[in-house]
């Protein structure tokens, strides 16, 4: 492709609405223009970087057996409210554009399809001879993010491959996992890309376990903590470790105190001379859950430990039925505002004790009437610790579970892990931490959306079964910047070869030098027809600015007609490395292509 001929315009500076490297240079480049909030054009060059990446994704997908097809993405609410996620995905995390047609029905864009494709399977799938089955589709998905941000990152429309297996047994389902697992982590290593695979929350997809592939870079959202050894990785949502030790309390006899002004973990701790390692502190939630009932959850916590909303948000969403509904809406710590709906007295908050009255709650049929109280790990075996008295400016210290305070019959691990945690499968490594984008994931799902949406096969004894699901994500559209911010500089992009727009772009530096353009045009008919794929810039702009652009939109190679074809030699810099070398004009071709092929197998 002529540059000359092409959608090309590149800005010098950053664009003001552009928070992060990649989405910079990307817009910068004139790769991706934006059209509205969270929405984005892909310009020429995108388009090829996302083909590269899409080819990638469909042959290692078909390597496994896994059939392409492509869903709808307007998708029936009834669908969604056969599997009880409808109002997940409109109220709670409010995340699906839904909408009503002219017949008034309504109608939800796809964030994702695991409905679409459970009814397919259920009209479809009989018998266990048609079992395994693995289909996958590469599309545009859409979410109401509330605020887009970083591009291609968190936009509200993306492309994604994604893809659902279907199993007579959990045996089976996890054979598949562990072939998406390896095609997975061939994706990102043959697009060039330094990866970590760890354990992750299932968030609303639901299901056992799940794993995320996280592209390593600074600006990404996600925290991951992991083990120098290499045997433990997980989304800090999800890691589990070691606390500290708790010191020895300083306590020996249990008494109430005045501690006046000491709404904090820390100004409690420095009155009392006391070790948060042995306070117990007791945070306040309010969920709402999808049949409209709110309760109230206490959680007792050690006073050096963090709730883990995450871990905390799963064990409340298991205890639905309880309650007479089947997930949650929305949890949060409630503001004086929330509290005024539902509290007969005011709160001594920053004192409140493991066992606040239930008579603090006016009751009403959408007000559950009692705390639900949870008690966190790391304060079950706390002995003489301190922690509020259920009365403004007073704290007691020497409590103990069984004594002073009924230890809670819910006991659970909702702590978040921290870096520098001991590691459960080795106490002598410590939890380090790294930033990470995701750019996969995938799901053990099991049974949870066959069961709901009646979706069953008949085994070989002639029994109807559930089926056994199996969920795996890419993100081609948000692959494609982490690798951005994964490999810029000040200049500009570096692409990997693999997913590059083009290999290798050929400069003229002076258009008005007829040889300068005859040896251009030659190398750039013999490069595309060797199957390396070249830009020409023949462009009437000066040499810097050429220069500028070729590092700006990170071609992997670049090709120089200047002083050297004198010589009957070109120049060519490597933009990963700014390696520049001459090369005989009818070596080149063949130069290129041997680089070319080493850059790609040494990621295979």
């Amino acid at each position: 492709m002529r540059l000359s001929q092409m959608l090309f315009v590149t800005l010098r500076d950053d664009p003001a609405d552009a928070e992060i490297p990649s989405h910079k240079l990307l817009l910068r480049a004139g790769y991706i223009r934006r059209v509205g909030s969270g929405l984005y054009a892909y310009l020429p060059l995108m388009w090829r970087v996302l083909q590269k990446v899409s080819q990638i994704v469909r042959e290692e997908m078909n390597a496994t057996g896994a059939q392409e097809c492509l869903l709808p993405q307007l998708q029936p609410a009834d669908l969604w409210k056969e599997s009880g996620r409808w109002d997940t995905y409109t109220k709670a995390e409010g995340i699906m554009f839904s909408l009503i047609d002219r017949r008034e029905q309504q109608l939800g864009l796809g964030p994702t399809h695991e409905e679409v494709i459970t009814a397919i399977a259920r009209d479809m799938i009989r018998s266990y001879r048609q079992l395994p089955l693995h289909l996958y589709q590469i599309q545009t998905k859409f979410r109401d993010e509330i605020r887009p941000r970083f591009g291609l990152m968190r936009g509200r429309e993306f492309i994604m491959k994604d893809g659902y297996s279907f199993h007579a047994d959990e045996a089976s389902l996890k054979e598949t996992y562990q072939d998406m697992y390896k095609a997975y982590s061939n994706i990102l290593r043959r697009s060039g890309l330094a990866f970590r695979a760890v354990e992750a929350d299932s968030g609303a997809i639901g299901g056992s376990g799940s794993t995320e592939f996280m592209i390593l870079a600074e600006a990404g959202e996600d925290e991951v903590l992991y083990t120098e050894d290499g045997k433990y990785a997980a989304n800090v949502e999800k890691a589990v470790s070691l606390p500290i030790d708790a010191e020895t309390s300083r306590f020996t006899s249990y008494e109430k105190r005045d501690t006046p002004g000491t709404e904090t973990i820390e100004k409690v701790c420095q009155l009392l001379n006391s070790s948060p390692t042995q306070l117990v502190k007791n945070v306040l939630y309010q969920t709402v859950y999808d049949n409209g009932l709110t309760v109230l959850v206490l959680v007792s916590i050690r006073g050096d430990q963090e709730v883990n909303e995450v871990k905390l948000q799963n064990e409340l969403t298991k205890l639905a039925s309880e309650y007479g509904a089947k997930t949650i809406i929305s949890l949060n710590v409630p503001n004086l505002e929330a509290q005024q709906v539902w509290t007969a007295k005011s709160l001594p908050l920053g004192y409140i004790a493991p066992d606040i009255a239930d008579e603090y709650i006016t009751a009403t049929k959408q007000i559950h009437p009692k705390f639900l109280r949870l008690v966190d790990q790391t304060a079950v075996d706390l002995k003489n610790f301190a922690t509020g008295a259920n009365e403004a400016g007073y704290h007691v210290v020497g409590a103990n579970w069984g004594e002073q305070f009924k230890l809670p019959s819910s006991i659970v691990d909702i702590r978040k892990a921290r870096p520098g945690d001991r590691a459960i499968h080795n106490p002598e490594q410590n939890l380090a931490s790294a930033r990470g984008i995701e750019a996969g994931h995938i799901f053990q799902l099991g049974t949870k959306y066959s069961q709901a949406m009646g979706a069953t096969y008949t085994n070989e004894q002639g029994e109807e079964k559930p089926l056994f699901m199996g969920c795996f994500g890419v993100g081609v559209s948000r692959l494609a910047q982490a690798a951005v911010e994964q490999s810029y500089d000040k200049d500009g992009i570096i692409w990997p070869v693999a997913i590059a727009p083009y290999h290798a772009i050929v400069t003229i530096p002076n258009i008005k030098d007829a040889q300068q353009i005859e040896i251009a045009q030659k190398l750039y008919t013999e490069l595309n027809q060797a199957g390396i794929e070249t830009l020409l810039d023949d462009r009437d702009e000066r040499a810097g600015v050429k220069f500028k652009d070729a590092d700006l939109i990170g071609i992997p190679y670049r090709i120089v007609t200047g002083r050297a074809i004198a010589n009957g030699k070109v120049e060519i810099v490597e933009r990963a490395t700014r390696k520049s070398q001459e090369i005989v004009i009818d070596e080149v071709t063949t130069t290129l292509k041997q680089w070319i092929t080493e850059a790609i197998q040494v990621k295979n």
